[in-house]
């Protein structure tokens, strides 16, 4: 029987981090946040200084380090990948016959986007990036212009489940309900 492969996808801020967390406790899932992996890198390396002008990192470092993370052996949470369209049709052509492939796709509004990646930064929560607003615009853009056509051609592509679920609400939990119910579907 095929595992599970759940993708969370959205822009800055929309509660990927928070939502993994919340699933992972909730199940027994491998785990993949790619962002988390890069920010572990030193902080001189080349890769770092990538992300830290808010830009991409480059697919060829970035599809090693997933597929060397992917057993196949148990359900697993992808935070973070694809971010491109290429990586998503890379994730697709190399994993849809192993796992059933659900995205969930966290919609939120820019705006709200926006508050929340500063509420991160006021709780003390937030990444050396989010403090940098032409870093955190440079996401946003990046978010629109380059992820927002990969969760397009995810939500088209064949043979993969995927949801679209409104997670405006303030309240975490009220949110999670959604996106255990779109995963039950």
């Amino acid at each position: 029987m095929k595992k599970d492969m759940i993708i969370l996808m959205g822009g800055q801020g929309v509660g990927k981090g928070t939502f993994s967390k919340m699933l992972r406790e909730r199940r027994d899932l491998d785990y993949i946040e790619t962002g988390a992996m890069l920010r572990e890198l030193p902080s001189d390396s080349v890769i770092a200084q990538i992300m830290a002008r808010g830009e991409l990192v480059p697919d060829s470092e970035l599809l090693k380090l997933v597929e060397s993370n992917i057993s196949g052996d148990r359900d697993l949470l992808i935070d973070g990948f694809p971010r491109t369209l290429a990586q998503a049709q890379w994730l697709v052509e190399k994993f849809a016959d192993q796992f059933n492939v659900r995205v969930i796709y966290l919609n939120v509004p820019e705006e709200i986007m926006v508050q929340r990646i500063q509420k991160r930064m006021n709780d003390g929560g937030g990444r050396a990036d989010d403090a940098d607003a032409a870093a955190v615009r440079r996401r946003l853009d990046t978010f629109w212009n380059v992820t927002m056509p990969a969760i397009e051609w995810l939500r088209h592509a064949s043979g993969i489940h995927f949801c679209d679920v409104d997670v405006t609400n303030p309240s975490a939990d009220e949110n999670f309900v959604k996106i255990l119910a779109a995963l039950a579907e």
